[in-house]
């Protein structure tokens, strides 16, 4: 079965954008209600989408307290333990991030353990990578950062 997420956080001045669960020194950061982790919101909305359970608001909503400044770490380890109880293990992840600025290649291997680890699969299973708009549209114009995730899983 494959999942596919999206995400998308508005950006503003800061000092840190957190990215597949690693903490990316910048003059920005992400407006979110969590951490704004747009690679881990998307990993879940893929790794839920793939099993038919829904979506990151249905399981975490911003409305609720409990996940204001949430690591959305806990997000991922919450929705692969849903795949697990369900019967499913996931086989591999494809991530792609779109962002102008900061540069992200000295992150993406870190970002891939990560990932692997909180999905508990091996690195070799998950892809990072990272692109620009161009400078196109709100991406482009540093207003933003995005990612789209598709992942793969299977029964137990």
């Amino acid at each position: 079965m494959v999942g596919f997420g999206f995400d998308v956080h508005k950006l503003i001045p800061g000092n840190s954008l957190t990215l597949g669960g690693v903490v990316v020194p910048s003059d920005i950061t992400a407006l979110a209600h969590s951490d704004g982790d747009v690679v881990l919101h998307a990993l879940v909305d893929a790794l839920l989408g793939s099993v038919g359970l829904g979506d990151i608001g249905d399981h975490f909503p911003d409305t609720d307290s409990t996940w204001k400044d949430a690591d959305s770490q806990l997000f991922v380890r919450e929705t692969h333990l849903l795949l697990v109880e369900a019967g499913f293990t996931v086989t591999n992840i494809d991530v792609t991030i779109i962002l102008e600025k900061p540069k992200l290649a000295q992150y993406k291997g870190e970002m891939k353990n990560v990932i692997a680890e909180l999905c508990h699969i091996p690195a070799e299973r998950v892809n990072v990578k990272a692109t620009t708009s161009e400078l196109l549209g709100y991406v482009g114009r540093g207003e933003g950062v995005c990612a789209h995730v598709v992942c793969q899983v299977d029964l137990i």
